[in-house]
Protein backbone atom coordinates (compact mmCIF):
# COMPACT_ATOMS: atom_id res chain seq x y z
CA UNK A 1 0.00 0.00 0.00
CA UNK A 2 0.96 3.62 -0.88
CA UNK A 3 2.54 5.55 1.97
CA UNK A 4 3.12 9.25 1.21
CA UNK A 5 6.30 11.13 3.58
CA UNK A 6 6.32 13.76 1.47
CA UNK A 7 2.99 15.23 0.58
CA UNK A 8 2.70 19.45 0.15
CA UNK A 9 0.88 20.90 2.11
CA UNK A 10 0.05 24.60 3.68
CA UNK A 11 0.81 25.19 7.51
CA UNK A 12 0.58 27.56 10.20
CA UNK A 13 3.80 27.07 12.22
CA UNK A 14 2.62 28.58 14.83
CA UNK A 15 -0.60 30.33 16.61
CA UNK A 16 -1.38 33.93 14.77
CA UNK A 17 1.79 33.11 12.23
CA UNK A 18 1.35 33.59 8.50
CA UNK A 19 0.72 29.83 7.03
CA UNK A 20 3.80 28.72 4.83
CA UNK A 21 4.13 26.11 2.41
CA UNK A 22 5.91 23.40 4.00
CA UNK A 23 5.30 19.19 3.56
CA UNK A 24 3.71 16.44 5.65
CA UNK A 25 3.63 12.48 6.09
CA UNK A 26 -0.12 10.70 5.35
CA UNK A 27 -0.47 7.06 6.53
CA UNK A 28 0.00 4.51 4.96
CA UNK A 29 -3.37 3.10 2.97
CA UNK A 30 -4.64 0.41 5.18
CA UNK A 31 -7.57 -2.03 4.04
CA UNK A 32 -10.35 0.13 4.51
CA UNK A 33 -8.79 3.27 3.91
CA UNK A 34 -8.86 5.08 0.70
CA UNK A 35 -6.21 7.76 -0.69
CA UNK A 36 -8.01 11.07 -2.00
CA UNK A 37 -5.99 13.26 -4.12
CA UNK A 38 -7.98 16.53 -3.03
CA UNK A 39 -8.61 19.22 -5.85
CA UNK A 40 -10.32 21.77 -3.44
CA UNK A 41 -10.38 22.95 -0.11
CA UNK A 42 -12.57 25.64 1.53
CA UNK A 43 -11.32 28.28 3.84
CA UNK A 44 -13.70 28.24 6.78
CA UNK A 45 -13.49 30.91 9.68
CA UNK A 46 -13.21 28.07 11.97
CA UNK A 47 -9.50 27.61 10.09
CA UNK A 48 -8.55 30.97 11.18
CA UNK A 49 -10.29 30.80 14.92
CA UNK A 50 -8.09 27.47 15.14
CA UNK A 51 -4.71 28.76 13.76
CA UNK A 52 -4.73 32.06 16.27
CA UNK A 53 -5.97 29.76 18.84
CA UNK A 54 -9.46 32.11 19.43
CA UNK A 55 -10.55 28.77 20.65
CA UNK A 56 -8.14 27.85 22.81
CA UNK A 57 -4.79 26.00 23.09
CA UNK A 58 -4.19 24.18 19.64
CA UNK A 59 -1.64 21.87 17.71
CA UNK A 60 1.39 23.18 15.62
CA UNK A 61 2.17 22.99 12.81
CA UNK A 62 -1.42 23.16 11.97
CA UNK A 63 -2.95 22.18 8.50
CA UNK A 64 -6.06 23.81 8.78
CA UNK A 65 -9.16 22.58 6.19
CA UNK A 66 -11.90 21.03 6.85
CA UNK A 67 -14.35 21.32 3.55
CA UNK A 68 -12.20 18.95 1.40
CA UNK A 69 -13.52 17.30 -2.40
CA UNK A 70 -11.72 14.99 -4.17
CA UNK A 71 -11.02 12.06 -6.21
CA UNK A 72 -10.21 8.37 -5.26
CA UNK A 73 -6.35 7.08 -6.38
CA UNK A 74 -6.47 4.13 -4.40
CA UNK A 75 -8.30 1.98 -2.11
CA UNK A 76 -7.34 -0.41 0.47
CA UNK A 77 -8.13 -4.17 0.11
CA UNK A 78 -11.52 -3.96 2.41
CA UNK A 79 -12.92 -1.06 0.91
CA UNK A 80 -16.18 -1.75 -0.48
CA UNK A 81 -18.19 1.99 -0.14
CA UNK A 82 -15.84 3.41 -3.07
CA UNK A 83 -13.54 2.86 -6.38
CA UNK A 84 -10.72 4.29 -8.07
CA UNK A 85 -12.04 7.63 -9.83
CA UNK A 86 -15.06 7.98 -7.49
CA UNK A 87 -15.66 11.74 -5.94
CA UNK A 88 -15.57 11.82 -2.49
CA UNK A 89 -15.40 14.75 0.03
CA UNK A 90 -14.50 14.66 3.97
CA UNK A 91 -16.12 17.11 6.07
CA UNK A 92 -14.87 18.21 9.87
CA UNK A 93 -14.03 14.84 11.47
CA UNK A 94 -11.77 11.56 10.36
CA UNK A 95 -12.77 9.01 12.75
CA UNK A 96 -15.17 8.57 15.64
CA UNK A 97 -15.83 5.37 18.29
CA UNK A 98 -17.90 3.51 16.54
CA UNK A 99 -18.98 1.87 19.15
CA UNK A 100 -21.23 4.39 21.38
CA UNK A 101 -24.73 5.33 21.04
CA UNK A 102 -24.22 8.37 19.04
CA UNK A 103 -22.19 6.53 16.73
CA UNK A 104 -24.48 4.01 15.98
CA UNK A 105 -27.47 6.46 15.46
CA UNK A 106 -25.37 8.06 12.72
CA UNK A 107 -24.72 10.57 14.76
CA UNK A 108 -20.76 10.83 15.19
CA UNK A 109 -20.30 14.18 15.54
CA UNK A 110 -21.40 13.62 19.03
CA UNK A 111 -19.40 10.55 19.52
CA UNK A 112 -18.86 10.53 23.51
CA UNK A 113 -15.52 9.76 23.56
CA UNK A 114 -15.24 12.40 20.82
CA UNK A 115 -15.05 12.78 17.68
CA UNK A 116 -11.26 12.90 15.48
CA UNK A 117 -11.24 16.25 14.00
CA UNK A 118 -9.60 16.49 10.81
CA UNK A 119 -6.79 19.06 11.62
CA UNK A 120 -5.41 20.34 15.01
CA UNK A 121 -6.24 16.78 16.72
CA UNK A 122 -4.49 13.61 16.98
CA UNK A 123 -5.70 10.47 16.14
CA UNK A 124 -6.07 6.93 17.59
CA UNK A 125 -2.08 6.02 17.41
CA UNK A 126 -1.57 9.11 18.81
CA UNK A 127 -0.68 11.01 15.46
CA UNK A 128 -1.62 14.66 14.75
CA UNK A 129 -4.31 15.13 11.99
CA UNK A 130 -3.83 17.49 8.68
CA UNK A 131 -6.57 19.01 6.91
CA UNK A 132 -7.15 19.76 3.51
CA UNK A 133 -4.78 22.60 2.30
CA UNK A 134 -2.52 19.58 1.31
CA UNK A 135 -2.74 17.55 -1.71
CA UNK A 136 -3.55 13.98 -0.13
CA UNK A 137 -5.28 12.68 2.67
CA UNK A 138 -6.03 9.15 3.90
CA UNK A 139 -8.91 7.86 5.27
CA UNK A 140 -11.51 5.41 6.43
CA UNK A 141 -13.88 4.99 3.78
CA UNK A 142 -16.55 5.36 6.06
CA UNK A 143 -15.63 8.88 7.12
CA UNK A 144 -16.26 9.95 3.39
CA UNK A 145 -18.84 11.00 1.40
CA UNK A 146 -19.71 10.52 -1.93
CA UNK A 147 -20.08 14.15 -4.03
CA UNK A 148 -22.86 13.24 -6.63
CA UNK A 149 -22.48 14.19 -10.34
CA UNK A 150 -24.39 17.18 -10.34
CA UNK A 151 -22.17 19.08 -8.19
CA UNK A 152 -18.95 20.23 -9.28
CA UNK A 153 -15.82 19.61 -6.55
CA UNK A 154 -15.23 23.58 -6.54
CA UNK A 155 -18.89 23.92 -5.34
CA UNK A 156 -19.36 21.36 -3.26
CA UNK A 157 -16.24 21.68 -1.42
CA UNK A 158 -17.83 23.88 1.16
CA UNK A 159 -20.77 22.18 1.75
CA UNK A 160 -18.70 19.54 3.92
CA UNK A 161 -18.76 22.33 6.70
CA UNK A 162 -21.08 25.46 5.78
CA UNK A 163 -23.33 22.97 4.01
CA UNK A 164 -24.18 20.34 6.54
CA UNK A 165 -23.42 23.24 9.48
CA UNK A 166 -27.12 24.92 8.11
CA UNK A 167 -28.98 21.87 7.00
CA UNK A 168 -28.50 19.87 9.54
CA UNK A 169 -30.12 22.62 12.31
CA UNK A 170 -32.66 22.97 9.75
CA UNK A 171 -33.79 19.62 9.34
CA UNK A 172 -33.53 18.95 12.54
CA UNK A 173 -36.09 21.72 13.85
CA UNK A 174 -38.59 20.58 10.44
CA UNK A 175 -38.11 23.99 8.49
CA UNK A 176 -40.10 23.30 5.34
CA UNK A 177 -43.15 24.90 3.72
CA UNK A 178 -45.24 27.65 5.59
CA UNK A 179 -41.42 28.27 7.74
CA UNK A 180 -40.69 31.52 8.59
CA UNK A 181 -36.81 30.99 9.14
CA UNK A 182 -34.46 33.81 9.92
CA UNK A 183 -30.43 33.86 9.08
CA UNK A 184 -28.32 36.04 10.78
CA UNK A 185 -25.88 37.01 8.91
CA UNK A 186 -24.95 36.11 4.79
CA UNK A 187 -21.85 35.09 4.55
CA UNK A 188 -20.04 31.38 4.18
CA UNK A 189 -22.50 29.62 6.41
CA UNK A 190 -25.46 32.14 6.39
CA UNK A 191 -25.40 32.57 2.39
CA UNK A 192 -25.58 28.48 2.63
CA UNK A 193 -28.74 28.88 4.67
CA UNK A 194 -30.64 31.18 3.01
CA UNK A 195 -29.75 28.27 -0.18
CA UNK A 196 -31.01 25.77 1.96
CA UNK A 197 -34.01 26.98 4.12
CA UNK A 198 -35.12 28.50 0.41
CA UNK A 199 -35.02 24.93 -1.24
CA UNK A 200 -37.22 23.59 1.94
CA UNK A 201 -39.70 26.12 1.34
CA UNK A 202 -39.71 28.11 3.68
CA UNK A 203 -40.03 31.97 4.37
CA UNK A 204 -36.31 33.21 4.63
CA UNK A 205 -35.08 36.84 6.27
CA UNK A 206 -32.33 37.72 6.29
CA UNK A 207 -31.25 39.84 9.39
CA UNK A 208 -27.53 41.38 8.03
CA UNK A 209 -25.69 44.63 9.48
CA UNK A 210 -26.35 46.29 6.60
CA UNK A 211 -28.16 46.26 3.15
CA UNK A 212 -25.27 46.14 1.15
CA UNK A 213 -25.49 42.57 0.10
CA UNK A 214 -29.47 42.68 -0.44
CA UNK A 215 -29.40 42.15 -3.50
CA UNK A 216 -27.33 38.89 -3.26
CA UNK A 217 -29.63 37.65 -0.44
CA UNK A 218 -32.51 38.01 -2.78
CA UNK A 219 -30.70 36.19 -5.24
CA UNK A 220 -29.73 33.38 -3.23
CA UNK A 221 -33.66 32.92 -2.02
CA UNK A 222 -34.61 35.62 0.42
CA UNK A 223 -37.86 37.29 0.14
CA UNK A 224 -37.18 39.66 3.16
CA UNK A 225 -33.98 41.64 3.70
CA UNK A 226 -33.29 43.35 7.05
CA UNK A 227 -30.37 45.45 8.47
CA UNK A 228 -29.94 45.27 12.56
CA UNK A 229 -28.28 48.45 12.76
CA UNK A 230 -31.76 49.93 12.11
CA UNK A 231 -33.54 49.52 15.61
CA UNK A 232 -37.07 49.90 13.83
CA UNK A 233 -36.27 46.05 12.48
CA UNK A 234 -36.82 44.59 15.93
CA UNK A 235 -39.88 46.67 16.90
CA UNK A 236 -41.32 45.03 13.02
CA UNK A 237 -40.69 41.68 13.06
CA UNK A 238 -40.88 41.73 16.64
CA UNK A 239 -42.87 37.92 17.05
CA UNK A 240 -41.90 36.92 13.39
CA UNK A 241 -40.04 33.77 13.03
CA UNK A 242 -40.40 29.81 13.80
CA UNK A 243 -36.56 29.66 13.52
CA UNK A 244 -33.75 32.12 13.95
CA UNK A 245 -30.56 30.42 12.28
CA UNK A 246 -27.40 32.29 13.65
CA UNK A 247 -24.31 32.12 11.33
CA UNK A 248 -22.02 34.83 12.94
CA UNK A 249 -19.17 34.42 14.85
CA UNK A 250 -19.91 38.12 16.76
CA UNK A 251 -21.37 38.22 20.27
CA UNK A 252 -25.07 39.45 19.68
CA UNK A 253 -27.57 40.87 22.24
CA UNK A 254 -29.84 37.34 22.52
CA UNK A 255 -32.63 38.80 24.25
CA UNK A 256 -33.17 41.33 21.57
CA UNK A 257 -33.20 38.32 18.99
CA UNK A 258 -35.31 36.36 21.06
CA UNK A 259 -37.82 38.88 20.70
CA UNK A 260 -38.29 37.98 17.17
CA UNK A 261 -39.53 34.43 17.47
CA UNK A 262 -42.94 33.08 17.73
CA UNK A 263 -44.03 31.48 20.81
CA UNK A 264 -42.29 27.76 20.67
CA UNK A 265 -39.64 29.35 18.78
CA UNK A 266 -36.10 28.46 17.96
CA UNK A 267 -32.83 30.69 18.06
CA UNK A 268 -30.05 28.00 16.80
CA UNK A 269 -26.25 29.25 17.35
CA UNK A 270 -23.94 27.49 14.55
CA UNK A 271 -21.86 30.78 14.61
CA UNK A 272 -19.60 30.32 17.59
CA UNK A 273 -18.25 33.60 18.86
CA UNK A 274 -14.70 33.42 20.81
CA UNK A 275 -16.32 35.00 23.66
CA UNK A 276 -19.04 34.67 26.12
CA UNK A 277 -22.66 35.71 25.41
CA UNK A 278 -25.39 36.56 28.13
CA UNK A 279 -29.12 35.64 28.38
CA UNK A 280 -31.88 37.26 30.87
CA UNK A 281 -34.05 33.66 31.78
CA UNK A 282 -37.16 35.82 31.03
CA UNK A 283 -36.45 36.13 27.50
CA UNK A 284 -37.10 32.31 27.29
CA UNK A 285 -39.29 31.84 29.44
CA UNK A 286 -41.78 34.37 27.67
CA UNK A 287 -43.16 32.13 24.57
CA UNK A 288 -41.56 28.86 25.76
CA UNK A 289 -38.70 29.63 23.44
CA UNK A 290 -35.60 27.72 22.66
CA UNK A 291 -32.19 29.34 22.79
CA UNK A 292 -30.04 26.36 21.29
CA UNK A 293 -26.47 25.28 19.04
CA UNK A 294 -26.08 22.68 16.35
CA UNK A 295 -22.91 21.34 15.74
CA UNK A 296 -22.22 19.56 12.03
CA UNK A 297 -24.08 16.19 11.14
CA UNK A 298 -23.19 12.76 11.06
CA UNK A 299 -22.21 10.94 7.76
CA UNK A 300 -25.39 10.16 6.74
CA UNK A 301 -27.09 13.38 7.25
CA UNK A 302 -23.95 14.90 5.26
CA UNK A 303 -24.54 12.62 2.52
CA UNK A 304 -28.26 13.17 2.82
CA UNK A 305 -27.11 17.51 2.29
CA UNK A 306 -25.21 16.61 -1.05
CA UNK A 307 -27.68 14.85 -2.70
CA UNK A 308 -30.17 18.06 -1.38
CA UNK A 309 -28.21 20.18 -2.87
CA UNK A 310 -27.61 18.54 -6.27
CA UNK A 311 -31.00 17.79 -6.10
CA UNK A 312 -31.55 21.25 -6.51
CA UNK A 313 -28.82 22.15 -8.34
CA UNK A 314 -26.93 24.64 -6.05
CA UNK A 315 -23.57 24.29 -4.30
CA UNK A 316 -21.88 27.39 -2.51
CA UNK A 317 -20.98 30.33 -4.13
CA UNK A 318 -17.53 30.65 -4.46
CA UNK A 319 -13.81 32.82 -5.25
CA UNK A 320 -11.08 29.96 -6.24
CA UNK A 321 -7.97 30.93 -5.22
CA UNK A 322 -4.07 29.68 -5.50
CA UNK A 323 -2.84 28.41 -2.41
CA UNK A 324 0.09 31.93 -2.29
CA UNK A 325 -3.25 33.59 -1.41
CA UNK A 326 -4.36 32.09 1.67
CA UNK A 327 -3.00 34.42 4.34
CA UNK A 328 -4.54 37.58 2.50
CA UNK A 329 -7.73 35.71 2.25
CA UNK A 330 -7.72 34.80 5.90
CA UNK A 331 -7.65 38.69 6.51
CA UNK A 332 -10.44 39.13 3.78
CA UNK A 333 -12.63 36.37 5.46
CA UNK A 334 -11.98 38.73 9.12
CA UNK A 335 -12.98 41.90 7.14
CA UNK A 336 -16.47 40.12 5.84
CA UNK A 337 -14.74 40.56 2.22
CA UNK A 338 -15.73 37.60 0.32
CA UNK A 339 -18.58 36.30 -1.35
CA UNK A 340 -19.23 33.74 -0.53
CA UNK A 341 -16.67 31.04 0.44
CA UNK A 342 -12.73 31.08 -0.53
CA UNK A 343 -11.90 27.50 -1.83
CA UNK A 344 -8.19 26.51 -2.34
CA UNK A 345 -7.16 25.07 -5.81
CA UNK A 346 -4.74 22.83 -4.42
CA UNK A 347 -3.10 21.98 -7.93
CA UNK A 348 -1.30 25.49 -6.68
CA UNK A 349 0.11 23.92 -3.37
Amino acid sequence: MTSLSAVPAYAAPTAKAPLERTTIARREVGEHDVLIDIKYAGICHSDIHQAREGWGEAIFPMVPGHEIAGVISEVGSAVTKYEVGDRVGVGCFVDSCRECEYCLKGQEQNCVKGSTGTYNDTDKHGAPTYGGYSTHLVIDEGYAVRIPEGLALDVAAPLLCAGITTYSPLRHWNVGPGSKVAVVGLGGLGHMGVKIAHAMGAEVTVLSQSLRKQADGERLGADHYYATSDPETFEKLAGSFDVILSTVSAVLPIDTYLGLLKVNGAFVNVGAPEEPVSVNMFSLIAGRKTLAGSNIGGIAETQEMLDFCAEHGFGAEIEVIDADQINEAYERVIASDVRYRFVIDTATI
